[in-house]
């Protein structure tokens, strides 16, 4: 036995020393498939008449209930041996257990088991049938959301048949393995950006793409709709790890955002959680989506904002803006976001740090010249620019699916490029001030298939960067 708890304790130990660099967890609804190898310690006393120590492998099919309960049917396999000869015979193991997992939504999750079933030894003759009771523990470490590494030990009591006298042997058993995880809480994905061709020209002038019509993603938080604008705040305070409750420093960012919304009753707001890329997609999913509920929490129990103006929506990290290869840019990535939605004359409040406006623009069929009819909308971005002057912008070009890629890709950097000279040319806004970016249709935010649709897919976008204010 002493070599068999020293065995465990090593493998605690480098479970443990790992569990940092990874993230994931149990998930109700989860089935999950367990191979596993190990040993087989018979009671020296009661079952004296087996070889004590005994190699095994077997097999765990489980189901998650809750994120902290699951199931397991198990079947073993090992080959005994009589203590007194060289004699070898196969020995069938087979148990329904319990699982019970504690901190089952991080990489290292330590459970309970119970379980009861039988055992089966098939020896010459009439084959020996035993009851048995377990009871034990082990940890699983999450390499990924869907495998993890698995320790188990387990105390077996083992009820024998009148031929072994009656007796109840006390046996352990000892197993290291793997467990496959399939299916259960269904994981947050991020948009998918559709990948169709991306057009601006009407489908009566120019032939659609022959792929089929891709659903349009959710469009970001930050998407302005004409007549509104989107104030955009970042938070920057520290949460402590793996957790999700407000700290003082963050207490007083979100101030800006309870005030403004108190102060602008017709406002609403999309609190955004992002993450660095340590840990596991699923994870950092779990953990930036309690983090703006709790912000969310804290702006109506704090603020008194009606919980209907807010929501929250947690990316993880798929958005970043930092590189997350330094500690420094990791920092930036942890952050939560106030998508502020205001439908008034944006002019007369202080600049945030972000301010997204929509351009309401018509070009013809495959052109990009901006008509003079839209000098007033193109206005809207210069004279914020002019009263603003340390103000940067990206103009953002977005198509329809109609059309091939290649070409709607470079149609919409034309289109967003001669907005971008349209404001140096007629308002004096110093180039260096502001850049172009083509997206074609891999930004839809409506269907394609229909006319409405596609007015809305064919759009300008002003993002502008007010972090550096005088």
């Amino acid at each position: 036995m002493k070599k068999i708890t020293s065995f465990i304790c090593m493998m605690v130990l480098a479970v443990m020393a790992f569990a940092g660099t990874a993230q994931a967890g149990e998930r109700a609804g989860a089935f999950s498939i367990s191979p596993y190898v190990g040993g087989y310690v018979f009671d020296d006393d009661d079952q004296s008449w087996l070889k004590e120590h005994r190699l095994m492998g077997g097999l765990r099919l489980g189901y998650d209930w809750t994120d902290h309960f699951s199931t397991e049917l198990v079947g073993s396999y090992m080959k005994g041996q009589y203590a007194s000869v060289d004699r070898h015979f196969g020995i069938y193991s087979y148990h329904l257990d319990l699982l019970w997992n504690f901190m089952p939504r991080t990489a290292f999750v330590p459970y309970l088991a119970v379980g009861g079933g039988g055992t089966t030894i098939r020896l010459k003759g009439p084959n020996s049938h035993d009851g048995t009771f377990n009871g034990g523990g082990g940890l699983k470490f999450f390499m990924g959301d869907n495998v993890a590494l698995r320790l188990d030990a387990r105390h077996i009591l083992d009820f024998q048949n009148k031929d072994l006298d009656d007796n109840i042997a006390n046996n352990w058993e000892y197993s290291l393995g793997l467990t496959f995880v399939m299916g259960g809480r269904k994981a947050v994905m991020a948009p998918a950006r559709a990948t169709a061709a991306p057009g601006g020209p009407p489908p009566a002038e120019q032939k659609a793409a022959a792929e089929p019509e891709p659903q349009p993603a959710p469009a970001a938080a930050t998407e302005p709709t004409p007549g509104h604008y989107k104030y955009c705040i970042t938070l920057q305070g520290e949460f402590d790890i793996d957790k999700a409750i407000i700290r003082d420093d963050l207490r007083n960012q979100i101030a800006q955002v309870g005030n403004f919304m108190k102060k602008y009753p017709t406002t609403t707001a999309v609190i955004e959680g992002h993450t660095d890329n340590v840990g596991s997609y699923n994870h950092n999913m779990d953990l930036s989506q309690r983090r703006a509920e709790a912000v969310v929490n804290y702006l109506v129990e704090q603020y008194g904002i009606d919980r209907s103006r807010l929501s929250a929506k947690g990316y993880g990290f798929t958005r970043p803006i930092a590189d997350n290869a330094t500690e420094e840019g990791k920092q930036k990535n942890r952050r939560i976001e106030a998508i502020i939605d205001c439908a008034f004359d944006v002019q007369q409040i202080p600049p945030p740090q972000r301010l997204c406006m929509s351009l309401v623009l018509d070009f013809d069929t495959g052109k990009a010249d901006v008509k003079p009819q839209y000098r007033d909308e193109i206005a809207k971005v210069a004279d914020y620019m002019k009263r603003y002057t340390t103000t940067t912008a990206v103009i953002e070009g977005h198509t329809d699916s109609t059309g091939t890629p290649e070409q709607n890709m470079k149609l919409s950097q034309q289109r967003a490029q001669n907005v971008v000279d349209y404001l140096v040319k007629n308002f004096g806004i110093e180039r260096s001030r502001l850049s172009a970016k083509g997206y074609g249709a891999t930004r839809p935010i409506a269907y394609n298939k229909t006319a409405e649709g596609r007015a809305q897919n064919r759009r300008i976008n002003a993002i502008i960067d007010c972090v550096i204010q005088k």
